[in-house]
């Protein structure tokens, strides 16, 4: 295939693995739904630090592409956790 696509794939792999980690946590953390949960992470200021909880599931989608030699995959997770924690910063600042 070609390594745009690869890495690509990767990217939105890392990107819905870290969604999945959110909803995840947000179902275990908060006896709420999760449009109540999220709202009150926002009030709270806590939302920076929710996320970076989050892309901790981008671990699991990283090795499993580097087990099965898929490394341009690999890259694009890479690259979407730089971008989560590139948008968590500006988050945190703002």
């Amino acid at each position: 295939m070609n390594m745009k696509k690869e890495m690509a794939i990767g990217f939105f792999s890392g990107i819905i693995a870290t969604a999945v980690g959110l909803y995840l946590y947000l179902q275990l953390a908060f006896d709420s739904d999760f449009d109540t949960s999220l709202k009150r992470i926002m009030e709270e200021g806590l939302f920076g630090k929710v996320i970076s909880l989050a892309a901790i599931a981008n671990l699991a989608v990283f090795f499993i592409f580097i087990k099965k030699n898929k490394d341009y995959r690999a890259r694009g997770v890479l690259l979407a956790t730089i971008v989560i924690a590139a948008v968590t910063m500006i988050i945190k600042f703002l």
